[in-house]
């Protein structure tokens, strides 16, 4: 490229940046708070003994809370895994977004910081202390597990993440 050429193409590089870095940003503020949302709903309008059913019983709402990761697994490790999403969301936050240079990228990482932030908050806030507190779970799917908003982010980010790699040209065999 040659000048005024060079300038426009490092303009339309620097702008669709700060474009993706805008999509990670809405996207990420607005899970989050439809997760706190939904959280708050969950918490001030489910009865945990009577969960309202919807789709034929396809969906249930019920309340639960769980101290460990996916499928309640690592309940004692709370700390842990308390400490593990502040290392995710950081890095997520400082090594990844940086690095973002695809729109599919750009929406897996957005998804990614408002699933690790709403599940993290409700770890730092949440009874019985921080860094010990427990998630708020209240979606419920038949012979599966109880999930929230921010673990549907989190899922969807893989789901997006293998997408991206089967997009990705391999190596050439010899």
């Amino acid at each position: 490229m040659h000048g005024a050429d060079a300038a426009a193409g490092s303009s339309d590089g620097t702008r669709g940046l700060r474009r993706r870095r805008i999509v990670i940003a809405v996207i990420a503020v607005v899970l989050y708070g439809l997760d706190r949302w939904t959280k708050y709903l969950a918490l001030s309008r489910l009865d945990p003994a009577d969960p309202p059913s919807y789709l034929g019983g396809l969906v249930k709402f019920r309340l639960i809370t769980n101290a460990g990761a996916a499928f309640s697994l690592g309940s004692s490790a709370t700390v842990a895994i308390s400490i593990l999403a502040i290392v995710a969301f950081l890095a997520v936050l400082f090594v990844v977004v940086p690095r973002v240079r695809t729109w599919l990228a750009a929406v897996a990482t957005g998804l990614a910081l408002a699933g690790i932030a709403g599940n993290l908050t409700d770890r730092l806030i949440r009874p019985p202390g921080v860094l010990r507190g427990q998630v708020v779970d209240f979606i419920a799917l038949p012979h599966f597990a109880i999930f929230n908003v921010a673990d549907m982010c989190i899922t969807f980010t893989a789901g997006l993440l293998i997408i991206a790699s089967l997009r990705r040209p391999g190596p050439v065999a010899s």
